[in-house]
C-alpha cells in the first residue's frame, strides 16, 4: 500500500514566519495549502489544515477512520519534500472489528499524485509503503 511520497519542487517555498508555528527549519504549508485547496476537485473534501512540530496536517473527512496527509520538506534533497497518508496501514482494529482502509487510501494516493504530477514543476516523485519506510 503505498502511503509515502517525496519528489522535489521550487513551487512550495517556506512562507514568512512558518518556522514560528512549527519546528525550526521546517516547512510544508504551501504544499499543504496546495492539496487541500485541489483535493476537492478528486473527490475529497478537506476538513483543515493544521501544524505540527515536524511540518502540516491535511485533514480529510472520512466517516469510517481518520485519515489525513502528512506534508513537510524532506532535508535529504534541496526542494525535497515528503507527504504521507495515515493511516499507513491496510487495516484499523476498533474494538472487535477490523477497518479495511486499502481502498480509501489507495485512492487518497492517487489523488495526491495526480496533483502533483499535473502541478507540473514536481520532479523524481517516488512512492514507497510505511514497511519500506521503516526499513
Amino acid at each position: 500500500m503505498r502511503t509515502h511520497v517525496e519528489f522535489l519542487s521550487n513551487d512550495f517555498p517556506p512562507e514568512d514566519g512558518e518556522e514560528e508555528r512549527i519546528y525550526p527549519g521546517r516547512y510544508g504549508k504551501r504544499l499543504a495549502d496546495f492539496l487541500a485547496a485541489e483535493l476537492p476537485s478528486q473527490g475529497f473534501s478537506v476538513r483543515c489544515v493544521s501544524p505540527e512540530d515536524w511540518g502540516w496536517v491535511v485533514e480529510i473527512d472520512n466517516d469510517t477512520f481518520p485519515l489525513w496527509i502528512g506534508c513537510g520538506n524532506y532535508e535529504a534533497f534541496e526542494n525535497g519534500f515528503l507527504c504521507f497518508i495515515e493511516p499507513s496501514k491496510p487495516f484499523l482494529r476498533k474494538w472487535f472489528s477490523k477497518i479495511d482502509t486499502k481502498s480509501t487510501v489507495e485512492r487518497l494516493a492517487s489523488a495526491v499524485d495526480t496533483l502533483l504530477q499535473d502541478r507540473g514543476n514536481v520532479s523524481q516523485l517516488r512512492w514507497w509503503s510505511e514497511r519500506k519506510a521503516r526499513t
